[in-house]
């Protein structure tokens, strides 16, 4: 919102008080107190530069057709010879111009003024418009200069002092939606006095300059209201003999300063009444509505297959929501919103009728989004107008129309609807304020505040514990007694507050981070980035991965697409790299992390003990209908990698197992062991030959493989795509170890490295368990480090490489008792690893 310095000027302060603040000063002190000012500029700002002249004489340009030489006098400024190219330059004696000397900057056109040769004469300055001193917006072509009536000013006087408006400062504000209260100069005002401790007092209306005693308003117009619940208050006023035309210079420049297009003195009238008093006023051309009168004019619902031609010339087809301002035959304006094309005024109008209500602020919010229609009244209808402010309002658009029209206004108005709800009334107790605050405030003093903001107040007296406050009606954020105690800390001022040195005391120990959060750190550790995705999802999408069916179906969904809470998180994972391929990015590494919904088959018999610390027979029975809920997190990698020499292979299963593993010791701080998962338990989007599931003792804690090449076919993805999925919930399930301290060994350890060829059938998990059984204690760690297949290697076979260590176990428990391991105690072990492998698992060691 914009608001006018010199507007605020002129309603702040009573009974000889006035605003003093300058325009910053006043901006940092209303962004103190709660209300946010972005921005103050300056209006007109070469107005206080440029000076009122008179023309003296006007002669051809002796070299260039089109341009004159205007001799004027400038008062103090001596008489300047100029040359001028405007149409409208008045002879002597017809009219005063404005005159900007050499070093005047003109905002109109981001140019400071010089002297400068035109056609051989040196124009020593030059005459200018209303557009170049940045009074209106525009292109500014085919008009002439500023040109004020003879009488307007003495020559040499600044033209700031000489047009009243011409010079402002505006203050841009950043209202919140909670105070509509300020969405008018006048709610402004308030606020302003209110923070600087000025008396303030509401205007008015004036007396019409013109009354029409021979009209009477029931004979022009009838209001019927059919919806008080949408529109609880219409009031109408009427004003007659109308004669429209321009705005006066001061309407002009006040509405151009605020942002407002200057239309004519009727329309523009309005404007300035909501600009003034946050009221939104309507004007219809009365002679325009259905006859015959009295004119009916009805507050209703709109009607099927009815249509309005709003202000912006657009046909809209109305909804049965929309409420509408109807005459006897059609609707002629949307409420609260815009009016109608056929009953606005125009030059040949002669008859208003004024509208001033309030309704409904959500019901306005529905038709201004149906409509895509934004509009300064709705913006304000929608947070909130003074409900109690349509007569005085009322009284002002009529006595403005008389003085600025020359209308006469038909004695009184309609006010149809009911009557506006008493005033609230709260509490506010010094104890609870001083919990909140942390300070005391006297409630005298408290009083005091809130009386500045229209409140009344009872009981302020010296020692009262507790005051009775009366809500206004112009403060809808007002609901409860901290509301209250907010309003008296804004006042009063924070910096009132002292500040409190409190000695630092030793905090508790944080808490432990949930498996999930662990599971969400390892994974963007290893590289990935996090995908959020849709609890949403389709039917259809569950059913392609093969996931759990919905026991979840949104009643209201936004599309089919969204109509069912997922029991997979892949559907929108993958959903996230195609929209990653398609803007061109071939490698992916993304997880997502989420609950599922499940029902109790597809949970298993964990689901109740994990969702409730409970036996199922324990739970109440409409918590046992409820779907378990389980923390997954998925990962995808797909494209390529680099290998340590900077080359770049396809991405394999290899990379999705490495990672989940990863992942899953990183949380649960236990070794993890990775085992082929047998076909009635793999799921189909999986690849059948390779899939793998990881455990953390017996128990299935993730899952991971190649997508299933026509799983990858449907989605449209090309290339290497692996993923896995991790049960966090299990995770969790199965616990987390502190971690214990090994010394670091100071005895030597002893390697070896096989090579064991053995049947594909025969997994390397499987083939290292043995090497550690087979070895005996001796065996510190086994590693594989490398797969071969091809020459010498038969078919259906491969080898497997392990890096195996061996140590006196005793070097991590009892140091003082270990011992080197001697060659023969190693080849001895080693030696029993090799028959074990041949005799259990069919392994030959490679020559």
């Amino acid at each position: 919102m914009r608001a006018s310095y010199g507007w605020l000027r002129s309603l702040c302060g009573a009974a000889g008080q006035a605003l003093e603040a300058s325009p910053h000063e006043l901006a940092e002190r209303l962004t103190r107190a709660g209300v946010a000012v972005d921005e103050v500029s300056e209006y007109g700002a070469a107005c206080p530069h440029v000076l009122v002249a008179a023309v003296t004489r006007v002669e051809p340009h002796p070299t260039r057709s089109g341009l004159r030489l205007v001799t004027v006098a400038a008062g103090a400024a001596g008489e300047r010879r100029v040359v001028c190219g405007a149409p409208n330059v008045p002879e002597p004696g017809a009219g005063l111009v404005v005159l900007a000397l050499p070093g005047t900057t003109l905002p109109g056109l981001g140019i400071t003024v010089g002297e400068r040769e035109i056609g051989g004469v040196v124009s020593p300055g030059i005459l200018v418009s209303e557009r170049e001193l940045g009074l209106v917006g525009g292109s500014g072509k085919g008009e002439g200069i500023l040109v004020l009536a003879p009488d307007a000013a003495a020559p040499g006087k600044p033209l700031a002092q000489a047009l009243p408006g011409c010079h402002d400062f505006v203050l841009t504000l950043d209202v919140t939606p909670n105070r509509a209260d300020v969405l008018s100069h006048v709610g402004l005002a308030r606020e302003v006095c209110a923070v600087l401790g000025l008396g303030f007092a509401a205007p008015a209306p004036e007396a019409p300059a013109r009354v029409a005693t021979a009209e009477a308003l029931a004979a022009l117009a009838a209001v019927t209201v059919e919806d008080t619940e949408r529109c609880p208050h219409y009031g109408a006023a009427a004003v007659v003999d109308v004669k429209v035309g321009p705005s006066p210079a001061w309407l002009r420049y006040r509405l151009e300063s605020l942002g407002v297009r200057a239309i004519s003195n009727a329309v523009d009238v309005s404007n300035l009444v909501l600009l003034e008093f946050g009221q939104p006023i309507h004007c219809f051309d009365l002679d325009k509505l259905s006859p015959p009168s009295p004119r009916q004019v009805v507050v209703r619902r709109a009607r099927a297959g009815e249509e309005l031609r709003t202000l912006d010339g657009i046909v809209r087809k109305l909804d049965g929501d929309d409420l509408v301002i109807a005459d006897r035959d059609r609707p002629v304006a949307l409420a609260g919103v815009m009016g109608g094309a056929d009953s606005e005024i125009t030059d040949s109008t002669r008859r208003i009728l004024v509208e001033c209500a309030h309704f409904f602020p959500r019901g306005i919010r529905r038709t201004s989004r149906r409509h895509g229609l934004a509009s300064e009244a709705s913006h304000r209808f929608e947070r909130g107008v003074d409900p109690r402010g349509v007569p005085d309002v009322l009284g002002h658009t009529a006595s403005l129309l008389t003085q600025l029209c020359g209308a006469a206004a038909v004695p009184g108005m309609i006010v149809a609807g009911v009557a506006p709800a008493p005033a609230t009334s709260l509490r506010l107790r010094a104890g609870y304020m001083r919990r909140l605050l942390g300070i005391d405030v006297a409630m005298p003093r408290a009083g005091a505040l809130l009386g500045r903001l229209g409140c009344v107040v009872h009981g302020a007296a010296a020692g009262a514990a507790e005051l009775t406050v009366e809500v206004p009606s112009h403060r809808f954020d007002l609901h409860r007694e901290a509301d209250l105690v907010e309003e008296v800390m804004r006042l009063h001022g924070i910096d009132e507050v002292p500040t409190d040195r409190r000695p630092l005391l030793p905090e508790l120990g944080r808490s432990e981070p949930t498996s999930t959060a662990r599971a969400r750190q390892a994974a963007l550790e290893l590289g990935s980035s996090e995908a959020l995705t849709f609890g949403f999802v389709a039917p259809a999408e569950l059913e392609l991965y093969g996931a759990p069916p919905a026991t979840v179906r949104i009643v209201n969904p936004l599309g089919e697409e969204r109509s069912v809470m997922r029991t997979s998180l892949l559907p929108g994972l993958f959903a996230a790299v195609a929209r990653a391929r398609r803007h061109g990015v071939g490698d992916v590494r993304l997880f997502t992390l989420g609950r599922l919904f499940l029902g109790r088959e597809a949970a298993g018999d964990a689901a109740p003990v994990a969702a409730w610390g409970r036996p199922a027979g324990d739970m109440p029975s409409d918590l046992a209908m409820l779907p378990f809920e389980r923390h997954e997190l998925a990962l995808v990698i797909a494209g390529e990698r680099r290998d340590a020499l900077g080359q770049s292979v396809p991405v394999d299963v290899y990379d999705a197992k490495g990672a989940v593993l990863e992942i899953v010791e990183r949380v649960s701080r236990q070794p993890a062991t990775v085992r082929a998962l047998a076909a009635e338990v793999r799921p189909r989007h999986l690849h059948p030959r390779a899939a793998g599931g990881v455990y953390l003792a017996d128990r299935a804690v993730a899952r991971f493989g190649e997508l299933h090449p026509e799983l990858a076919e449907k989605l449209g993805l090309t290339g290497s795509v692996v993923l896995a999925e991790i049960d966090v919930c299990a995770l969790a399930a199965a616990g987390r170890p502190r971690p214990r301290f090994r010394p670091i060994p100071t005895l030597p350890a002893v390697s070896r490295d096989v090579a064991l060829v053995v049947r594909d059938a025969v997994t390397a998990g499987e083939v290292a368990t043995r090497i550690r059984q087979a070895s005996g204690e001796l065996c510190e760690s086994v590693e594989l480090f490398d797969l071969f297949r091809g020459q010498g290697i038969p078919d259906g076979h491969r080898s497997l490489a392990f890096h195996i260590v061996f140590r006196d176990p005793k070097a991590a428990s009892a140091p003082e008792a270990a011992r080197t391991l001697t060659d023969a105690e190693v080849d001895a072990a080693y030696a029993r690893m090799l028959a074990a492998l041949g005799r259990d698992v069919g392994a030959v060691q490679r020559g």
